[in-house]
């Protein structure tokens, strides 16, 4: 009855309108006064629940992500990922896979991700003769990697949900290959269609162009290099780095690129502002949530039951599976993260699965429901990027659903792809 009164309360508030954050709050206060302890306990979680040092670098990261994508970062990257497979049959769609690839490493955002290439390479592809649900689909999908690559403000939040017992450094690790799968297996999904259905070639870029453009683009990549240089070799933590990031981005986006205008600064600052007090806000009220489930033994519970059901971990990772895609599909990630890792955590860690492999199970899996109809928040952004209907787009992205398939069932079966690396550098 417990566990009906707190989540039933969070999905009615939900039903009726009331924005996720403050559906989880006003479902804590609800369980606290059915389970009859103080509201101040409640106050208490919330306030600690934001009181980590390790928060610092989500505003960094967001920060540092935003001055590059609307300073000509994306741009430059384009050009950088032409460059190097733009010559190549279907060479648009690989140049947009890679796009995604460089700039996920910078901005750790889907959605800013899939706005700041997709303005960029839809009209591209349109006019050189890609159908325009197509271009849609490939920026969608590929967008996803942005959530595995490092910087992952998701991987920090996954790590606060954990209670902080996961390495930031060993899920940012975590997720290089998994991320680096997931282009690949896009880009040779693409290169099928592209052979399939007769995808124009592109032109070889001249040397000497193309030594402009890699130099220019290395003013950029190098925020990668000091983001995850940085935390490896120990110099920086993830909040110096994070910080850093944002001193470099800046000088690039001023000094060296200068295509951003002074005026507009405090606008981009406000609109990131914005950005994070949301996150905090969801963050210090699912801190909230989790005590009261907590009392009530709701991860306990789903432990057991989930025991119950199978001995196997395999068949207990393919029903989670399933759970997250189904939740995926309507809700965002960030809350999601917040809601179910202390749920589902204790049930993985006791079938013997690593917490950080999990972490990156969670993100392929929530990565899956942003592109997903109906709360599929990086669709609706490439749909609108793309000036096409929401089903257009759907249609278009079936065969990429089934690629990102292909990849979380790799993900979750073969452990090593998130393992190695950061077992390799002893994070």
């Amino acid at each position: 009855m417990d566990a009906f009164v707190l989540i039933g309360s969070f999905l009615g508030l939900m039903l009726i309108g009331v924005p996720i954050a403050y559906s989880l709050d006003l479902a804590a206060l609800i369980g606290a006064v059915w389970i009859d302890i103080p509201l101040d306990a409640v106050m208490i979680q919330i306030a600690a629940g934001v009181n980590k040092f390790s928060l610092l670098s989500i505003p960094f990261f967001v920060l540092a992500g935003a001055i590059m994508a609307e300073g000509g970062m994306a741009r430059r990257l384009v050009a950088f990922a032409g460059v190097l497979v733009g010559f190549i049959r279907g060479g648009l769609s690989l140049v947009n896979i890679l796009a995604s690839t460089f700039f996920g490493a910078i901005s750790g955002s889907s959605v800013a991700d899939t706005a700041s290439v997709g303005t960029v390479l839809i009209p591209e592809m349109v006019k050189k003769g890609y159908p325009r649900p197509f271009a849609a689909a490939v920026t969608i999908s590929g967008s996803v990697q942005a959530i595995l690559i490092p910087p992952s403000h998701n991987a920090v939040l996954y790590s606060l949900a954990a209670g902080g017992t996961v390495s930031i450094a060993a899920l940012f690790m975590a997720g290089v290959l998994p991320g680096l799968l997931m282009g690949l297996t896009l880009a040779l999904l693409c290169l099928y269609k592209a052979r399939k259905h007769g995808y124009p070639k592109g032109e070889v870029i001249p040397l000497r162009q193309a030594l402009r453009i890699c130099a220019e683009a290395l003013w950029g990549l190098m925020t990668m290099v000091i983001i995850l240089g940085g935390i490896l070799s120990g110099v920086f933590t993830a909040n110096e780095s994070a910080s850093i990031a944002v001193i470099w981005a800046f000088f690039v986006t001023m000094f060296i690129y200068r295509d951003y205008k002074w005026r507009d600064l405090p606008k981009l600052v406000h609109r990131t502002v914005k950005t994070v007090t949301i996150v905090i806000i969801l963050i210090g009220f699912a801190a909230a949530f989790g005590y009261i489930m907590t009392l009530m033994q709701i991860p306990m519970k789903v432990t057991t039951f989930l025991t119950e059901m199978s001995d196997n971990k395999y068949v207990i990772l393919g029903l989670i599976n399933i759970l997250l895609l189904v939740l995926g599909t309507l809700m965002d990630m960030s809350p999601l993260i917040l809601i179910l890792t202390p749920i589902l955590l204790p049930v993985v860690k006791m079938m013997g699965v690593d917490p950080v492999h999990f972490g990156m199970i969670m993100m392929v899996n929530l990565g899956i429901g942003l592109i997903t109809p109906p709360v599929g928040a990086v669709l609706f952004v490439g749909s609108a990027v793309a000036k096409l209907r929401i089903g257009e787009v759907t249609k278009a992205m079936v065969p990429f659903f089934g690629a990102l398939f292909v990849v979380l069932m790799m993900v979750t079966y073969l452990p090593w792809l998130s393992l190695w690396l950061p077992q390799t550098m002893g994070l």
